[in-house]
């Protein structure tokens, strides 16, 4: 076809690090769309390819790889759009627009010189020296195109990389750019930082460098620090970020990660000083699952059931401490159960990050205490049948027996029945129930117009509580 083509960007980077990639662009001196469909007819059956026109690219997905093409290009930018200008162009203009060195790689796969490595900015020895480095003017490239500064955070992050010092001063100076970006495109880097093994590198990397107060300033908040009569309460910036580390090495829940993140964001709005306590934060489990809706809703985070597990478990994340640290009783398992359903392992996890201390007795007082816990949810589980719990009695079965219409009535016999199997006073099951909601129908002033047979008590639909 006379063109010249070349793999470039992230499948190089990764190749000469070791990485696998099964994600592979292509870069075209010429009509990017003729050589997809030119090299999807050669390939045939199995192959699937698709062509966007109006953007000059085009995908072809071959067993496990996904090879883009798009033509070499360069870009202008306007101040007020990260959304370039775009026109024809060579290899030496596409690598110019590259956000960093390590990315503007690019290896020919023309036949005269084909497997050379065509490396103008000398990304491979930043490669090397695990730097991150713009293949331009650091404040044009972050000016142009904000985003790129959160992925520099966030390759710095997933490649254990530091950002060269002039591109880190520059992130610092272009802080404000980032609000032209969509909150759906930093929230995607931003996802992808708290993925990374060691979420903390990148979230200190983005409180240093002013971004985080831009778009996430709740939780930059956390790193304020002050000092009452020689009493100073600890940095919880720093404590989340530790918080965060100690569960990824665990689990690679996103949402749990996030729950990690928000445990503490409240503790700035709860904080007081009590000379005699020193520093509290009274409340900011409550206030904190209270913030979890809108700070998802800033960051167009799902709504959904990734916003609710996420805002339980901001709730509650003392409980299980509070349980390690005191007698443990049935009704206080049993209802901690309840309240967690089958999150209660997400919980446990998140609280056993939480402990953050240096001291080993403390550490290890802690660990026993939470393997106690855990017994006693297993045997509570076991005899109670509380996770996940539907009532024995159902509201229906309450109207019948008592000719009561829907109302608050029912509500009380109905939350009376369940505090009683809460409190360990009946068991969760559905004789001792029918016995006590009769007591408790009398005492409450009801009385009952109708006898339900043991026959009568199938109840197979959740009912709300």
């Amino acid at each position: 076809m006379g063109v010249r083509c070349y793999v470039i960007g992230g499948y190089v980077r990764d190749m000469l690090v070791g990485r696998a990639s099964k994600d592979v662009d292509i870069v075209v001196e010429g009509d990017g769309l003729k050589v997809a469909e030119a090299i999807a007819l050669r390939l045939g059956k199995g192959t699937e390819a698709k062509f966007y026109g109006q953007f000059g690219t085009a995908m072809i997905r071959y067993g496990e790889f996904v090879v883009e093409f798009v033509g070499a290009r360069k870009e202008s930018y306007q101040i007020s759009s990260r959304k370039p200008t775009v026109s024809a162009g060579s290899l030496e203009d596409d690598q110019k627009r590259r956000d960093f060195t390590i990315n503007a790689l690019a290896i020919s796969l023309n036949t005269q010189d084909y497997g050379s490595l065509i490396d103008p900015f000398n990304g491979l020895k930043d490669l090397s020296n695990k730097r991150i480095r713009t293949p331009l003017d650091a404040d044009i490239t972050y000016s142009d195109d904000p985003l790129r500064m959160m992925r520099a955070i966030r390759f710095a992050a997933q490649l254990g990389f530091k950002i060269e010092l002039a591109s880190l001063e520059a992130i610092k100076r272009n802080k404000e750019r980032l609000e032209i970006v969509s909150k759906e495109r930093i929230t995607d880097e931003l996802n992808k930082i708290i993925m990374t093994d060691k979420p903390s590198v990148g979230f200190h990397l983005l409180y240093d460098t002013g971004l985080l107060e831009v778009f996430f300033p709740q939780m930059a908040a956390l790193r304020e620090r002050e000092t009452i009569d020689g009493k100073s309460h600890k940095d919880n910036f720093y404590h989340t970020t530790e918080v965060l580390d100690n569960l990824s090495r665990v689990s690679d829940d996103l949402w749990l990660r996030w729950a990690a993140i928000l445990h503490d964001i409240a503790k700035p709005a709860t904080k007081r000083f009590d000379p005699q306590l020193g520093w509290t934060f009274h409340g900011h489990e409550f206030r904190g699952a209270k913030m979890v809706p809108g700070i998802f809703k800033q960051l167009k985070l799902p709504m959904g059931d990734p916003m609710k597990f996420v805002q339980k478990m901001v709730l509650l994340h003392l409980r299980p401490i509070v349980l390690s640290q005191e007698i443990v009783t049935d009704s206080a398992i049993r209802r901690l159960l309840f309240d967690a359903g089958d999150d209660i392992d997400s919980l446990m996890l998140l609280c056993q990050a939480d402990v953050t201390t240096k001291n080993e007795y403390k550490i290890r007082k802690y660990r026993e205490n939470f393997e106690l816990v855990r017994k006693k949810l297993q045997e509570i589980e076991e005899k109670d049948r509380i996770r996940n719990w539907q009532p024995p009695i159902s509201g229906d079965m309450i109207m019948e027996v008592f000719g009561l219409k829907p109302g608050k009535e029912v509500g009380a016999v109905k939350t009376a029945i369940r505090e009683a199997i809460l409190d360990g006073v009946i068991a969760n099951d559905f004789d001792q129930a029918y016995e006590f909601m009769k007591e408790s129908g009398k005492k409450m002033g009801l009385k009952k117009v109708k006898e339900v047979k043991p026959d009568n008590k199938v109840n197979n639909e959740p009912t709300p509580l």
